[in-house]
């Protein structure tokens, strides 16, 4: 589904991004980890376009997304949520959730139904503003506008930070349900290791912009935890 090759990145003149590589197998849940600052963020801000990559191939499909606008991608079928959440706090449940309707490739220009049925909360609070929600609430609004674009690739960025535990187990229930069910391939970033052990097929693990090691989760070992994970 998606292969990342040889990738390079540059903040300024600081390399972030060292001949990086990584696959994310189709209808498999991948785990991209690592310590802080090691370039998990950056990596999947260059695969939706927000960072420039200076060389490499970010292939999604049989399309190298290197130079592909970043608004094109999701019509290309990724769905994406963003570290912090992102959604727009003065505008209500409903027209957060409206706004990813655009990039739907069959043209459908109402809120599929099985959003509500992955999240209940949303259809009970459709009228009240983003930003009156709580963290949990707003993370599972963030996930559903992403899902709204009937996404290939759901990709999110730390989505259990700050989250209430009853909701972040809510997510890994969900994030399993869209992976087995339906088939969408999921690549997230994830510090909390029994909850990447639960969601995650696969792993991939950064250290200073490198990747060091990946393969299927049952092969996250002790080793690899106490050199690449542990504060």
């Amino acid at each position: 589904m998606l292969s990342v090759q040889k990738l390079n990145q540059f903040y300024g003149e600081s390399h972030t991004l060292w001949d990086l590589d990584m696959d994310v197998p189709s209808g498999k849940c991948t785990v991209l980890m690592g310590r802080n600052g090691v370039g998990k963020t950056t990596l999947l801000q260059c695969i939706m376009g927000l960072l420039k990559v200076r060389d490499g191939i970010i292939q999604y499909q049989d399309q190298n997304l290197v130079g592909v606008d970043a608004e094109k991608r999701a019509n290309l079928g990724i769905g994406y949520v963003p570290q912090g959440r992102q959604i727009f706090p003065l505008l209500t449940v409903e027209e957060n959730l409206l706004i990813g309707l655009p990039a739907r490739r069959d043209k459908i220009r109402t809120i599929p139904p099985f959003i509500f049925e992955l999240f209940p909360v949303l259809k009970q609070m459709l009228g009240r503003r983003g930003g009156d929600l709580s963290g949990g609430q707003q993370q599972q609004l963030a996930i559903g506008r992403a899902l709204v674009l009937d996404p290939k690739l759901l990709i999110l960025d730390e989505p259990t930070e700050g989250i209430q535990p009853n909701i972040v187990q809510e997510i890994g229930d969900i994030i399993r349900r869209l992976n087995q069910e339906i088939g969408l391939t999921v690549l997230l970033v994830e510090q909390k290791l029994p909850f990447a052990r639960k969601v995650g097929d696969n792993f991939c693990i950064l250290d200073r912009g490198r990747q060091v090691a990946q393969g299927e989760m049952s092969s996250l070992n002790e080793e690899l935890i106490q050199k690449y994970l542990t504060v």
